[in-house]
């Protein structure tokens, strides 16, 4: 069968966006060296990241690892290893 003579008309067409906004955690286990902290932050800071959507603790967890990682040496004290 070829692909023109698949009726697709029940299914919606596959957009960039759609994959974009996937969640994929099928078979995956969550990081376990995440640590859970309550932290204040200006209610606009919030607010803001809070619009950008789903993920947003994740993005302000990669914010502050880029900070982390552009304002520390490249000496690691023994036993500590990047963690991403």
């Amino acid at each position: 069968m070829n692909d023109e003579n698949i009726d697709l008309s029940d299914i919606p067409e596959l957009t960039p966006e759609m994959f974009a906004q996937a969640v994929i955690k099928h078979g995956l286990k969550d990081k376990e060296n995440k640590a859970q902290l309550t932290i204040r932050v200006d209610q606009d800071v919030l607010t803001w990241f809070k619009l950008q959507g789903r993920g947003y603790q994740t993005r302000i967890n990669s914010l502050l690892r880029a900070y982390m990682e552009a304002n520390t040496s490249h000496k690691k004290p023994p036993g500590q290893q990047a963690q991403r």
